[in-house]
Formats: C-alpha cells, structure tokens, sequence
C-alpha cells in the first residue's frame, strides 16, 4: 500500500483526463468525474453512472450529469509505488470512460482492458 494525498491524487486523474485523445474528449458529454475516497462496495477501483452516449436519444435533455467516481483509498491500497497508482488511475479513468461511450465490461475485456 501506498499513500497518495487527495490533491496528488487528484493531480493524477487529471493527468488521465488529458491523455484522452481530443477527438474522443469532445465527444464527451454531461458527465463529471470525481475523486471519492471509498467506493460504496468493495472490490470496485471506479464506477460509472448515467446513460451512455449510445442510449442517448431525441427525449435526452434536462438530466443531471453523469458521473464517474475514481476511488482513492483501493487504488492506493492495491498499488506499492507511486508508479503503480499513476498506472492503475490510468486504467481506471480509460475504464469509467469506456462505459460513457457506452463500451460495457465484456468488450472491454475483449480489447485487453
């Protein structure tokens, strides 16, 4: 286990935001992501909730943001270096990301994710 700060923590998510291409960036839409230190259920690292751009239709308007929690405390707890918790945010923020572009688990796996 390693500790890493909530700001550093915090730092390093933003760092996997912005190697999101920006084409894909763009496309993004309503949706938030947050650092949270526990997850609501153990074993998870990140969770995604909200409506997939995929399901998105003509009646989607006025909803509140998606969101994407990025879970502190597992990652830091999984990891023994600092390198290994700036790899696993990576991962996870590509992970959570996916689900927004409406890309589920199984295919996921699929592409070696």
């Amino acid at each position: 286990m390693i500790e890493v700060s909530r700001p550093k923590f915090e730092e390093l998510v933003a760092e996997a935001l912005d190697t999101i291409p920006p084409e894909l960036a763009r496309m993004m839409q309503n949706v938030v992501i947050v650092v949270v230190d526990d997850p609501p259920e153990p074993g998870l690292l990140g969770l995604y909730t909200g409506i997939p751009l995929t399901e998105r239709g003509d009646w989607y308007s006025g909803v509140l943001p998606d969101r994407i929690e990025i879970y502190r405390n597992p990652i830091c707890s999984m990891c023994g270096s600092e390198a290994e918790v700036v790899d696993e945010v990576q991962i996870t923020v590509v992970h959570e990301i996916a689900h927004h572009f409406g890309i589920d688990d199984a295919r996921l796996h699929e592409l070696g994710w």
